[in-house]
């Protein structure tokens, strides 16, 4: 068996995976992090993305020996345990999520867009979210929240910079 060496939120991991393992699998099965589910088992609704290096991946089409040496960043990795990441916090506070099943991966794919466009507008938001589904909330919610996110998160950026 292929022995796997992964950075998840942080911490480390050596493990032995089946080759055919998915990263998603390994994440919840093996590393117990629950807060990424399974939607759909083929890449289609984005519900399991994840960060990896910074850039947002669907779990469920990753194997986790394709993982090995990387960093991943799931929503739990997020905040500091006490207070919500500004994206988490934006989402809840435009109530963005109805059932939430689809609000980890919305939520990891809006920082990775941000990280691509520190000012998307709104189409560039809808364009930039597009291979993550959510039946419930009819997406106004969830662009919303991006836009107060990516401003929330300039502002902090500029004040950071200022402060240097």
């Amino acid at each position: 068996m292929p022995r796997v060496s992964v950075e998840v939120d942080g911490v480390r991991y050596d493990d032995d995976v089946e080759p055919r393992l998915l990263l998603a699998h390994h994440l919840r099965d093996r590393l117990g992090k629950v807060g990424t589910p399974i939607g759909c088992d083929t890449s289609n609704c984005g519900a399991c993305t994840v960060l990896m290096d910074g850039l947002s991946v669907k779990s469920c089409s990753v194997l986790a020996v394709q993982a090995d040496g990387h960093e991943i960043t799931t929503i739990e990795g997020l905040g500091d345990g006490r207070t919500l990441h500004p994206m988490q916090r934006a989402f809840h506070e435009e109530h963005a999520l109805q059932c939430g099943y689809c609000t980890p991966g919305m939520i990891m794919a809006s920082l990775d867009l941000r990280r691509e466009n520190a000012d998307p507008s709104d189409e560039e938001i809808r364009a930039g979210l597009e291979g993550n589904l959510c039946r419930c909330t009819g997406y106004q919610n969830i662009v919303r929240a991006v836009r107060r996110a990516a401003d929330d998160m300039r502002r902090s950026d500029q004040a950071e910079e200022a402060h240097r």
